[in-house]
């Protein structure tokens, strides 16, 4: 494998390790199944696509992007709680929704940006140290939140929802704001990717909750996830083992056309594997 490709793996899985957080939020710590991402990843960077276009700087159009993900994820709680609506469906719904609103948005259906700002320079290690220092600001912050008195209701409300109930925690208040915080994760990562790849597709985000899925279990089956810091580190490190798969994979011949198909069974690998460790 070139160091080419291993520099582009390395920057590409501190992205989806923004997702791949998105993910395990709802998934493991609000016990509330989400496909959400699939929708907010692109709405994050149709958002940032057309701030820069209106001249915003990209730290400005970042914050919107994540704002207006976090936004969505809370319209699928919302939908959820309020409807009655599975959580899976009701994510699937709105991101279904959400493609003609990035269409809208946009007003085509991709966008170029090679003569727009970016927070990223030319140099590879320099774009590498910018994304890993992002991912740190805002993953500390939510290890941080996790210990505090409001981050252990939040926990509280995945673990049992009933208890959470009797001691007086309100379930809504606090699904609502795990599922904005995953959604601003998952719309910071669109806003980076459009910055380092220089244009805006609508349909960027197909099959991004695989690929994010694919590198939280690929973390956990690594680390494990029977404390809250393996939770918290799984899918940092199985995000950057991913791509570099992924990587070696192409440098092995294996065509990009191919890599849905070999994400998919990577997924099911490691929930074989999973479940033979549990009846062993």
């Amino acid at each position: 494998m070139t160091m080419d490709l291993f520099y582009t793996g390395l920057s590409q899985g501190l992205i989806l390790a923004l997702i791949a957080y998105a993910v395990m939020i709802p998934f493991r710590l609000l016990n509330f199944p989400d496909l959400t991402a699939e929708g907010a990843y692109p709405l994050g960077g149709a958002i940032c696509a057309v701030s820069l276009l209106m001249g915003l700087s990209p730290l400005m159009s970042m914050i919107l992007a994540a704002l207006g993900a976090g936004l969505m994820c809370v319209i699928t709680g919302i939908i959820h709680l309020r409807l009655q609506i599975n959580t899976l469906l009701a994510g699937i719904i709105l991101s279904t929704m959400v493609y003609s609103v990035n269409l809208r948005i946009l007003s085509k259906p991709n966008v170029s940006l090679f003569e727009m700002a970016s927070i990223f320079p030319e140099n590879q290690y320099l774009k590498i140290m910018i994304l890993l220092g992002i991912l740190l600001g805002m993953v500390i912050p939510l290890v941080l939140f996790l210990k505090t008195e409001l981050g252990l209701k939040l926990r509280a409300v995945g673990l049992n929802l009933n208890f959470s109930k009797r001691q007086g925690i309100s379930v809504s208040r606090y699904t609502l704001f795990g599922l904005f915080v995953a959604g601003c994760f998952t719309g910071l990562a669109g806003s980076l990717m459009i910055q380092m790849q220089q244009y805006m597709d609508v349909g960027m985000g197909a099959g991004i909750v695989i690929h994010a899925l694919a590198a939280m279990m690929i973390g956990e089956a690594v680390l494990g996830k029977n404390t809250l810091e393996k939770q918290l580190i799984s899918p940092l490190i199985g995000a950057l083992l991913y791509q570099q798969i992924q990587g070696l994979a192409l440098s092995f011949g294996l065509a990009p056309s191919d890599l849905k198909f070999f994400t998919g069974s990577v997924v099911l690998l490691v929930i074989a594997m999973q479940k033979r460790g549990r009846h062993a």
